[in-house]
């Protein structure tokens, strides 16, 4: 039961539900979506060819067309396109990983419409723009069994550098730094390679294998060396580190979820944002569950909202203790959320979680005008998404760490942090997307290379 429900901009809605979804705020039509239906498949040939004729090939020598210009890693994006309207994919192919090791991943998770796709020259001119997105992931997909891996380096290796991470940012540095002709050793505390994009990553942005064929590649490519289930927890093992390796890249990311402390943040059926995410992964999860509450309003809020949708819970809420225009989520995202029947709450703050053993509802307060009513809402269960916690922890283990918050301090041109030894990039320094992990691990990258390079002469 929902009591004292009027939003607060006067009961209009912020966005209107498609129907056609198969989805509608009163529930009386079934959900269409699947935990694993994506939101951006993959094309067919023909409609790749198609798409890839609508690109003007925009950009000149010495003058970037701007879908390049607003990609983060740098990808050609009009080159790669050219090469899938002439046929000639393994040359698509080469362009993408040329910039980007996770093209294949990024082409599912990317926020396009604000990046590359944003920047399409066809938006001022009342078109759609190109579906970069898409035609990356195709280029990235493609395979032919003559094809191989890629060659593997034969010149001598110039330096020795470890990688702590093996997530997105770790393999990108790792890869620029391999190709730079470094000897490069990931360490990771997982069993395997990914990082976060294995578990945290909505399964409707990335359900299939995309990055097992990307961490095979640069396996296959030379000069990198994996070490798994090799947690550096100690000042010890960093001092290690820095004994046998002439640079250090830090590619850890954050920590686990920031815990909500509120009463009722015990009860069974109250989750944290990336526990919940992952067991959506697993795919053979069928939650049972009427109403579902999201506290906070940053991406990963929208994405446990939209993957409730697609596990069949009927009413799925978002709260949210500001106005919408101070939220960390994408607009597009949101107004994809509300198409599907995602439900909004503004300027409410949870006070408390009901229930005896479980819970069943959220107490909240009004945080705008005429603050201080009270609303209580229905819930079987209650995900927190409030972010996660940041790794000022490092600063035991290594001597000379900034940090401005949550986020580690480095010089914006060469990633080194406060000690000349070490380098970082990603979630750790406040990066909020796999491909701004990747332009900031290529950046350090050329700064270790470049330095060691340097001391070796």
């Amino acid at each position: 039961m929902t009591k004292n429900v009027s939003p607060p901009n006067g009961g209009r809605p912020l966005f209107s539900p498609r129907p056609e979804l198969g989805v509608s705020h009163g529930h009386s039509m079934t959900p269409l979506l699947t935990m694993h239906e994506e939101i951006q498949p993959p094309f067919d040939p023909a409609r790749a060819v198609y798409e890839a004729e609508r690109c003007l090939e925009c950009g000149q020598t010495g003058v970037p067309a701007p879908c390049t210009v607003a990609c983060p890693a740098g990808i050609d994006v009009p080159g790669f396109i050219r090469n899938i309207r002439l046929g000639r994919l393994s040359e698509a192919q080469d362009i993408v990983f040329a910039e980007n090791p996770l093209a294949g991943t990024c082409a599912r998770v990317c926020p396009t419409p604000v990046l590359c796709e944003g920047a399409c020259v066809l938006n001022h001119i009342g078109l759609r723009p190109v579906a970069v997105g898409r035609l990356q992931r195709m280029a990235a997909d493609w395979s032919e069994p003559s094809r191989g891996a890629p060659p593997q380096r034969s010149s001598p290796r110039i330096a020795q550098v470890a990688v702590v991470g093996a997530g997105p940012s770790g393999l990108a540095c790792a890869q620029a730094l391999s190709a730079q002709g470094v000897t490069v050793t990931v360490y990771d505390a997982a069993p395997s390679a990914g990082g976060l994009v294995c578990t945290a990553i909505a399964p409707y942005r990335q359900p299939d294998g995309s990055l097992a064929a990307e961490i095979q590649r640069l396996e296959a490519s030379g000069g990198v060396r994996f070490e798994f289930n090799r947690p550096m927890t100690t000042r010890e093992d960093f001092r290690r580190l820095e004994d046998r390796h002439a640079a250090i890249f830090l590619g850890v990311g954050l920590g686990p979820d920031k815990a909500i402390t509120i009463p009722g943040h015990h009860l069974a059926g109250v989750w944290a944002a990336l526990p919940f995410i992952e067991r959506a992964k697993t795919g053979d999860w069928t939650p049972r569950a009427e109403h579902l509450i999201v506290i906070g309003a940053g991406n990963t809020a929208i994405d446990v909202a939209r993957e409730g949708i697609r596990l069949g819970i009927p009413e799925v809420t978002i709260l949210y203790r500001r106005t919408p225009d101070k939220m960390r989520a994408y607009p597009y995202e949101v107004r994809e959320a509300v198409q599907e029947g995602v439900r909004f709450q503004w300027q409410v703050e949870v006070q408390e979680i009901l229930g005896t053993w479980r819970v069943t509802g959220v107490r909240c307060r009004r945080t705008g005008a005429g603050g201080d009513a009270l609303l209580e809402l229905s819930a079987d269960f209650v995900v927190s998404a409030i972010g996660q916690q940041p790794r000022s922890d490092l600063s035991q283990l290594i001597d000379g760490l900034a940090w401005n918050g949550s986020r580690l301090v480095v010089d914006p041109a060469s990633g080194q942090t406060g000690n000349p030894r070490y380098y970082a990039a990603g979630d750790l320094i406040g990066g909020t997307t796999v491909v701004e992990a990747v332009r900031g691990a290529k950046v350090a990258a050329r700064a270790i290379v470049q330095s060691v390079r340097r001391n070796a002469g």
